[in-house]
């Protein structure tokens, strides 16, 4: 189904045709495919910047689109409804850039971001480790300093395109108190992938550990001060949480639609099952779910354009709307029944895809969290 949505202009409006065209004709006939080999999209990644799609709310002095978080969220809508792999693979790179096109320099805007804007080269976000997960302040990577380098040595867990990626904006501890962020070239020495991780959704998307032994990186990589990386990751995550509550939001409006197909087209005892009131009801949730998940993202990324704070909006989001989604594709594959179970229709493999987004970008326990302080700090007299 067309969502119907409210755009501020006409490039807005074309812009959002463009993706949700690509969504359905470059991306959704190759997705269960790809999901069901674990072949990594590197080529669609390249389609999406070709078509400018990789660098959208970034500057256009860059090679960015310039673009509201508003319009940005809704393209990302669009690509996850089509192929959520592909979605937060964009999600992703977009965080990946984030430390850059924010906090560097314009020397290194310009060396570095055009590139990475334009689709030459793909990011990763490298936060979490094996005992540092939600507790990203109890990183241990360390980069120790030598001379004009940096000497890192540790590992990365759950890294979204690890081994795939061209650079990955890494936090790194620099000193007992302090981390730091670099952004670390895919192919420098003692930079190596672990095997991917086995999953039960998301299988296109490859995921695994980064190994770093003795992996030299020039300090002219550093964005910002060091002792800036937890603030850098955490502005990030705030922008990317925003970034998987859109993709949430696509893979149910994916769901929905594929339920709402096929009620209308499986009859029993003489009608259509969609005309029974137990599944009208069960549709009319489903939908009311997307659209209250909708509004959610779409409120935060209003908050975040006009330079409002929006931490907790990000967090209701990204809760919000990963919950939904994953109430959402279970409901989709209640709906199909027998069918539903199968392979033969995309609803089992949303309903896999969707368990992940309740866990990345901080759980929805952590997200929980994050909310019940903001409002602390806002009740505080």
């Amino acid at each position: 189904m067309a969502v119907e949505r409210l755009l501020p202009d006409v490039q807005s409006r074309d812009l959002l045709a463009l993706a949700a065209e690509l969504a359905r004709e470059e991306l959704a006939p190759l997705a269960a495919g790809y999901e069901e080999a674990g072949r990594f999209p590197r080529e669609q990644f390249r389609v999406l910047g070709k078509a400018g799609l990789l660098g959208l709310p970034y500057l256009e002095r860059w090679g960015g689109g310039d673009l509201s978080y508003e319009v940005y969220l809704q393209v990302l809508e669009e690509i996850a409804a089509g192929w959520m792999s592909v979605g937060v693979g964009l999600s992703v790179h977009t965080m990946s850039c984030f430390a850059l096109a924010r906090h560097g320099t314009d020397e290194q805007r310009d060396r570095w971001l055009p590139a990475m804007l334009e689709g030459e080269l793909l990011g990763a976000y490298a936060l979490s480790e094996p005992h540092a997960g939600s507790d990203a302040a109890s990183l241990s990577t360390r980069a120790r300093r030598e001379g004009d380098e940096y000497v890192v040595n540790g590992t990365k867990a759950w890294i979204t395109h690890a081994g795939a990626a061209d650079f990955y904006t890494t936090m790194v501890r620099t000193s007992d108190e302090d981390i730091s962020c670099l952004l670390i070239d895919g192919a420098t020495p003692g930079l190596s992938a672990g095997r991917p991780e086995r999953k039960m959704g998301l299988t296109g998307s490859t995921t695994a550990q980064l190994l770093f032994a003795d992996a030299r990186v020039h300090a002219d990589r550093r964005i910002g001060p060091e002792g800036a990386g937890l603030r850098i990751a955490l502005s990030s995550l705030d922008s990317g949480r925003l970034g998987i509550a859109a993709c949430a939001v696509g893979l149910a409006q994916a769901a929905l639609d594929e339920a709402v197909v096929y009620a209308r087209g499986r009859t029993q005892f003489g009608r259509p099952i969609i005309e029974f009131q137990g599944l009208e009801f069960l549709l009319a949730d489903m939908a009311a779910a997307v659209e209250s998940a909708r509004a959610t993202y779409l409120d935060a990324a209003r908050r975040r354009d006009r330079g409002m704070s929006f931490r907790r909006q990000a967090s209701i989001a990204k809760l919000v709307a990963t919950d939904a989604a994953m109430k959402v594709t279970t409901d989709a594959v209640q709906v199909l029944g027998g069918a539903g179970y199968t392979r033969d229709f995309p609803v089992e493999r949303y309903m896999r895809e969707a368990k992940v987004s309740q866990i990345f970008e901080g759980t929805n326990q952590i997200q929980r969290l994050v909310i019940a302080r903001e409002l602390k700090g806002c009740y505080s007299r």
